[in-house]
């Protein structure tokens, strides 16, 4: 199979539309539709439904499309990283992190370590899961991971035995609300059975749903909560508690902004705070020069 029949479809999957498709492909209509069917063959599916307006995607089709674009971002990012090596560049660092740690504590840490200019954010990976991250090390689509981490026991199913990692800083997950129209918090912890509190939530099994739920399991007095939503990303809850709709615990990093202007306030004081480590992640087997001269750099190495 051709990597430009991939490039095919995910161009006839975002434009919907066979002659605008082959116009990206700079291909004439008929060969460019004579490569879908082709792909389609080799497959043995049906990937596009043609009696849809605009084209559609069979379900087979999605989940090939899925297939794709991790195919093509491996192949693009391998075609980068020999050509740095054919030119005889130092070759980047790909480092995989939340969107919460884009805007200030990655570029924070890059400055203290100096490497501004041989680490490349994987921005990829923001919209990923935890697992995701150690799966990626391990096909070495990513070179390094940052990732939130508890301070503390924790029931996480993350398999982490093939990585070692550095601590390279530490945040908290602060319990906040916005205001109501009066000038009041929204919300305010612990709640009560008559009274619970509407929360935000991340996945139950997600990082930082199960670092929220192993802390609270700790402390001595009972919270009552009631979720309103599960949302994966910071950034998301963060909207929904601005806007009212109950409370969530964020990165203080993140909210520091707006606990300093007053649109976000506490829910409950620091003994409802979430310890949590960054730590940085490698795997055991991938090594390069670049990498293995950050990685000396750093502190002692954990298993």
């Amino acid at each position: 199979m051709e990597i430009r029949w991939l490039e095919d479809f995910i161009a006839l999957a975002r434009t919907r539309h066979f002659s605008r498709a082959a116009d990206e492909q700079h291909v004439t209509q008929p060969t460019f539709s004579r490569r879908i069917k082709l792909l389609e063959e080799e497959m043995g599916v049906t990937l596009i439904n043609r009696q849809t307006l605009p084209l559609s995607l069979t379900p087979a089709g999605e989940e090939f499309l899925t297939l794709c674009e991790q195919v093509t971002d491996r192949v693009r990012l391998t075609r980068d990283r020999v050509r740095e090596i054919s030119a005889g560049q130092q070759r980047r660092i790909m480092v995989a992190a939340p969107q919460s740690l884009l805007p200030q504590f990655l570029p924070e840490w890059l400055s203290s370590t100096g490497w501004q200019d041989r680490i490349q954010p994987y921005l990829r990976a923001t919209g990923w899961v935890a697992s995701d991250y150690f799966q990626a090390l391990g096909r070495a689509e990513c070179d390094l991971a940052i990732c939130y981490w508890p301070i503390g026991r924790c029931d996480l199913d993350i398999d982490t035995s093939a990585c070692t990692y550095r601590v390279i800083g530490h945040e908290r997950l602060i319990p906040v609300t916005g205001l109501d129209a009066n000038g009041s918090p929204c919300a305010s912890l612990p709640g009560s059975r008559q009274h619970p509190v509407p929360w935000l939530a991340y996945p139950k099994r997600g990082l930082l749903g199960s670092a929220v739920k192993a802390h609270l399991a700790r402390l001595p007095q009972s919270t009552y909560l009631t979720a309103q939503s599960e949302n994966l990303y910071a950034a998301g809850i963060k909207e929904l508690v601005l806007l009212g709709y109950g409370m969530s615990w964020l990165p203080e990093r993140n909210i520091a902004a707006e606990l300093s202007n007053g649109t976000l306030i506490r829910a409950g004081d620091s003994r409802w705070d979430v310890p949590m480590e960054l730590r940085l992640y490698r795997h055991q087997d991938q090594h390069h020069a670049e990498l293995d001269s950050l990685w000396s750099e750093l502190a002692p190495p954990r298993s």
